[in-house]
Formats: structure tokens, C-alpha cells, sequence
């Protein structure tokens, strides 16, 4: 049976609370699967009564730092006729066969460079994307949020989920009049922490939770991992965040993690929420606002009514009376009142790669050129290999009616686009009309900052 929304539910509670009796409005919990939200109550949640939130607690339990770290918002409204006009010109150039074409597919707002997609997502036609928001946009006339932007987890920790909400009003306001609630389709809410319990040192038949599915990840014969309920309007992950890390390259979250004691070689582990908007609105959670004052009952509502770890008792067949493992007591218990996470100093709106991948590329370009033709001086190997690549292009770009600065100038013009450095026309514009080969890298660069 489903319990209400109780945020005052004390953290150690080892077993799941009795159905609510009718608050003062005379609603009682609905059951289970009723409303097809996986027994989610509709009772407004409750910051009180905070649990203990203190750093270090059993088997070494550290927690570094919670977060908001998805944030997905709907802003209802109608997008401006000129907006969309523009919008649906930049979305042809991007289906355009030619390169430097597409590499013009580009809408600037204030300090974002926005790469314009060629492609709609589901009921949105239009896309607009960088390291910072990915904005999605309907046609004037639908009855749609005007925009449904997602905020990256990098963005998040560098501005705060506040300052967002303001910078996205101001973006979006230059593309179409704001109207009505902004409401937030999704949040997902992350604690990293350190603990010495084996995360897969627990069966499945641990997990106690109103979702019915759950999984358990490996890679390379290493444990990463579980799932549960993805692709619910609740779902749940608990994962070796460090591990992530490596294999992404996305090492900006380790910055976060010093201040709160974290030593590089220690595993991290992440317990995630991700809740959706028809949990929130069963909980009477609508704005931004509305969910940021109530993390706490969110967390709870998650992490004891929801899904709870727990200490199978094969004596008793009752599972929801079976007691709450340490761990989850612990991860329970986390106040984010009182956390104080830090913010990312930098963050910036391009997505470039991570130069070391390029120097990796670099490197085996150069040594695999030296081993064919026996070359021991790299300084010579790259002056030989640069010789060879302005011939090999030029050659491709005279049979494509241009010359190799052109060709440079277009493919680097790609590139920018892609990761949101450069704004294009005017500079490919300028390149393609007056060239002056072998300068075209260097005569974009000056352009594309405004020299």
C-alpha cells in the first residue's frame, strides 16, 4: 500500500510506515499503481525535522558533496515570428550537403554560440545546443512549451540551479514571449560520497522498492554498479562515479570533491534520484523554487518510502519489515540543508575536446610517420608530415574548385560549430570570397575573436 510524503521520518525507521491518515483536507494516500506513478502520494512535501548530517559516520562514511545534477525546465510561452523564421532558414543550412553550409547553422544568444541542429527532437522542431543548455523550441501555434531546455551537470555546479533560472529567462525571452509557470520536468539529485561496504557485497532481494526493475552493471569484470527503475517516473542509480570519470574524461567533478577531504586513488560512489514530473506533481511541486525549498523531503520520499537497502531476514517474510542496511542509514540521513557543496570556479559554454586527446592523436600521427620512413628527429618528422598534408590537400581541393586555405578554413569552420568556439558566417564569408592561401587557419582565428 503507499504511504504519504513524510519528510519527518526519522533516518534509522527500519521498516515502511503506515498508510497516511487523511490530512486536514480529508485526502488520503492513493494506493499503489493507482495514479501510475508507482504509489506516489500527492502530499505537499515538508523540509522539518532535518536529519544528521554529519561527514563521517560508519565504516568510514564521507560525503563529498550533493547536487542537483539534471535539471531539465519547460518554459510555457510563444516563440517570435522573426525568431522562428530565422530558426527554420539556419535548419535548412544545416541539412545542407555543403560543409561550410552547415558550419553557418549557428544562433547566438548573449555569450552562447549555439550550434542549430538539423534535426527536431519528437515534437520539437528545432535544437539548440552547447556545453551549457540544450534548448529545444516548438512552432508558434502549438499547444507546447514554447522551449524544454536541459542544463548540463557542468553548468549546474558552476552557476547553481538559481542563477540558471534567471539566465535561461533572460536567453529565452529574446526568442518569444514568456508566459504562464515555468515548471521543471526533471530533477535528478546526486550525493558522491566515500565508504568502505563492497557495493556488490548485497543480493537483489536487498533492494526493497516499489519499482520492478533492478539491475546490476559490470565492465571488464568490474563492478560498476546498480539500476533501478529506469525509464520510471522514479529511477534510481548507484555507480562508481570515479571510474565514470576516467572513461569520460569529464574530471571536473574531482575539483569539487577536495574541498570535503577527498584524496586522488579514493573510489567515489554516487547514489542518484532521477524524478520526473509526474512525481513532482503528485508531490504539488511546480516551479524551480518550489522543488529547490524541498530537496530534503524529495530525498527522503526516495531513499526510505521508495527504495530502501535493507538487511534480508529470511525468518520473515514481511520485507518491509526487514532492517535498513548501515550504508543506506547513512545515505538516508544526508541534510541538504546544511551541505555545503561549492561551486565549479569555470565553466565554459564551448564543448571542445580534451587537448590531451588531440596530443594523443598528435603524437601517434608523428611516431607512426617517423617508423615509416625511419626518422629519429621530430622536429623534422612534423616540418616532412606538415609537407605532405598541404600537398595531399591542396590536390583534394583543387578538384573541389577551392584552394587548401579555403579547405582549412572550411573544415576548422565545421569543427567551431560543433564545439560552440566561433561564430562562422561572416568569417567563411570573408575566407571563401578573398583567400589567401596558407593564411586561412590564421585569417579565421583573427575573425572568428574579432580582429
Amino acid at each position: 500500500m503507499s504511504t504519504s510524503f513524510n519528510a519527518g521520518k526519522p533516518a534509522g525507521t527500519s521498516h515502511d510506515p503506515k498508510p497516511a491518515d487523511p490530512d486536514s483536507t480529508g485526502r488520503r494516500a492513493a494506493p499503489a499503481g493507482e495514479s501510475g506513478s508507482e504509489g506516489i502520494s500527492g502530499a505537499p512535501p515538508s523540509n522539518t525535522a532535518p536529519y544528521n548530517s554529519k561527514n563521517i559516520k560508519e565504516k568510514g562514511f564521507r560525503l563529498l558533496r550533493v547536487a542537483v545534477d539534471s535539471l531539465y525546465l519547460s518554459f510555457p510561452g510563444v516563440l517570435h515570428d522573426h525568431v522562428f523564421k530565422a530558426l527554420k532558414d539556419l535548419k535548412t543550412l544545416a541539412q545542407s550537403e555543403q560543409p561550410e553550409v552547415q558550419a553557418q547553422a549557428q544562433y547566438v544568444l548573449a555569450s552562447h554560440v549555439f550550434e542549430v541542429k538539423d534535426k527536431g527532437a519528437g515534437v520539437f522542431p528545432f535544437v539548440l545546443d552547447d556545453n551549457a543548455y540544450r534548448i529545444q523550441l516548438s512552432r508558434p501555434g502549438k499547444k507546447l512549451p514554447m522551449a524544454y531546455v536541459k542544463v548540463s551537470a557542468e553548468y549546474l555546479a558552476h552557476k547553481g540551479p538559481i542563477v540558471v533560472l534567471e539566465e535561461l529567462k533572460a536567453l529565452l525571452a529574446d526568442l518569444g514571449k514568456l508566459t504562464g509557470i515555468i515548471l521543471v520536468s526533471r530533477i535528478d539529485l546526486a550525493a558522491d560520497f566515500v565508504s568502505e561496504y563492497l557495493m556488490d557485497s548485497w543480493d537483489r532481494s536487498a533492494w526493497v522498492t516499489r519499482a520492478s526493475e533492478i539491475q546490476n552493471h559490470s565492465k571488464d569484470q568490474h563492478f560498476t554498479g546498480w539500476s533501478i527503475g529506469m525509464g520510471g517516473v522514479i529511477a534510481a542509480r548507484l555507480y562508481d562515479k570515479t571510474r565514470e570519470i576516467i572513461q569520460s574524461g569529464k574530471d571536473w567533478a574531482m575539483l569539487l570533491w577536495l574541498p570535503a577531504g577527498w584524496k586522488s586513488g579514493e573510489t567515489v560512489w554516487r547514489l542518484e534520484f532521477e524524478l520526473k514530473r509526474e512525481v513532482l506533481k503528485q508531490l504539488q511541486l511546480s516551479s524551480l523554487e518550489s522543488v529547490l525549498d524541498n530537496l530534503n523531503g524529495l530525498w527522503r520520499y526516495a531513499s526510505t518510502q521508495w527504495l530502501r537497502l535493507t538487511i534480508p531476514n529470511p525468518d520473515d517474510a514481511t520485507r518491509s519489515r526487514w532492517p535498513m542496511h548501515p550504508l543506506w542509514e547513512d545515505l538516508a540521513s544526508v541534510d541538504w540543508q546544511s551541505a555545503n557543496s561549492v561551486l565549479l570556479a569555470r565553466c565554459s559554454n564551448a564543448r571542445p575536446p580534451e587537448e590531451w586527446r588531440l596530443v594523443s592523436v598528435a603524437l601517434g600521427a608523428i611516431t607512426s610517420y617517423m617508423a615509416m620512413y625511419g626518422l629519429d628527429d621530430p622536429n623534422l618528422a612534423v616540418q616532412s608530415l606538415l609537407r605532405s598534408m598541404h600537398a595531399h590537400y591542396s590536390s583534394i581541393a583543387a578538384n573541389e574548385g577551392m584552394t587548401y586555405s579555403q579547405l582549412v578554413a572550411r573544415r576548422i569552420a565545421v569543427k567551431a560549430r560543433g564545439f560552440n568556439t566561433a561564430i562562422n558566417e561572416a568569417v567563411l564569408s570573408a575566407e571563401l570570397k578573398h583567400p589567401k592561401d596558407g593564411t586561412g587557419a590564421a585569417a579565421y582565428r583573427r575573425a572568428s575573436k574579432g580582429d
